[in-house]
């Protein structure tokens, strides 16, 4: 079986590399493994390819049809840190990549990393600029734009509005008495 497991992290998520160019994908492993497994999801054949095992000593098993010199494997600095290079991009290397480890007889996979190959990359859209104003700008401070969020700011208004409430109803019971002790005076002005 197959299942995906956070004791791989995997990046970049994806990737748009052009015709005839190459690229690497970075496996992370959160524990020593005796080596890592590399598989393509293909959504044009719907399916499954294992590409290549490398184990920790730089070891390379490749799956069946399997360029040794499109795909290698490449260990990082780490023990526990792999990454996928693949070379001479075509159409056909489309897919979502996976790094796995075997662990009690199931497949764990990395979160993937989907690459499209294309012919010509796409330009980033053009900015246009917005002319010039000759008015002078005036700009906000962050500090400023603190202090005006902190005025109106709810941590601020709802314990104060709860403080001014606590003391009016403090001061209920003291008017009650005032009201009680200048009733007792009043009757006893009138009653001489």
């Amino acid at each position: 079986g197959f299942c995906t497991n956070l004791l791989l992290s995997q990046t970049p998520e994806h990737i748009l590399a052009q015709t005839n160019n190459k690229t690497e994908i970075l496996c992370e492993l959160k524990q020593e493994h005796v080596g890592v497994y590399w598989y393509r999801w293909s959504q044009e054949k719907q399916n499954f390819n294992f590409l290549i095992f490398s184990n920790p000593f730089g070891k390379a098993t490749y799956g069946a049809d399997i360029s040794q010199d499109k795909f290698s494997v490449h260990k990082g600095s780490s023990q526990t840190s792999y990454s996928l290079h693949i070379s001479r991009l075509h159409a056909s290397d489309n897919g979502t990549y996976y790094c796995s480890v075997s662990q009690s007889s199931q497949l764990l996979l990395g979160s993937g990393t989907r690459l499209g190959v294309v012919d010509v990359l796409p330009l980033p859209p053009k900015t246009t600029q917005a002319p010039l104003s000759k008015k002078p700008v005036r700009c906000i401070t962050k500090s400023k734009a603190a202090d005006k969020k902190g005025v109106c700011s709810p941590l601020v208004w709802v314990p104060l509005a709860i403080s001014v409430l606590v003391l009016l109803l403090s001061l209920v019971p003291t008017a009650y008495r005032l009201h009680r002790l200048r009733r007792r005076l009043w009757l006893r002005v009138h009653r001489q």
